[in-house]
């Protein structure tokens, strides 16, 4: 798999295998029982396009679930010129706002996130993430010592919280992957070596 970073990964976290409504129901309960435990302040959920859409939402219903009913926003990779236009949709960005996504992998979509809140007069509180890859960012020979997810943090001075992380997946194809995931386990060891933080 080839990451947005350009590195070819042996693994690849594919939130658009989460396409019914079961599968995509438990991640939204895990992305909201993960906020919820972070203590994190917060008055709303902004969706990136295009994952970050779908996630913001199911996020913002399973939270309701859990008697936290948040209002949720996204915006559009093209503006509209008819109907509500613009680019954002839902909920006008207000207050304490946190990002939804599935990973942060060279930290575009959260900065382009970051720019629309803060026009909007709003706060970012926080960015939640499905996995963090915990792989330096930057290209081979010019490596950071931080991984995107700690220079996104670093630079706007927001926790990013995720609900598993490469040391989990990686405990995970130890222990319970069985055989056929198991298998990918050096190739991930050898990954982590060298892009890992």
């Amino acid at each position: 798999f080839t990451t947005k970073a350009g590195r070819l990964s042996p693994y690849f976290f594919n939130a658009g295998l989460f396409h019914d409504g079961a599968t995509l129901g438990r991640l939204a309960q895990f992305y909201a029982q993960t906020l919820l435990d972070a203590g994190v302040e917060f008055d709303m959920l902004f969706g990136p396009a295009y994952k970050g859409i779908t996630l913001a939402s199911a996020t913002a219903v399973a939270l309701a679930a859990k008697g936290r009913n948040t209002s949720f926003a996204y915006n559009r990779k093209e503006a509209k010129d008819h109907g509500e236009g613009g680019t954002i949709v839902g909920a006008k960005l207000s207050g304490k706002v946190v990002i939804i996504d599935d990973v942060i992998s060279a930290g575009t979509s959260v900065r382009e996130s970051v720019d629309m809140i803060r026009a909007a007069g709003a706060e970012p509180a926080a960015v939640l993430i499905a996995l963090d890859r915990m792989e330096r960012s930057g290209k081979d020979g010019a490596l950071s010592e931080h991984s995107a997810v700690q220079q996104v943090s670093n630079e706007f001075g927001i926790p990013v919280i995720s609900i598993a992380n490469l040391d989990d997946l990686f405990t995970y194809l130890s222990n319970e992957g069985g055989a056929e995931l198991g298998a990918h386990k050096d190739a991930v060891a050898a990954y982590r070596t060298r892009y890992g933080v």
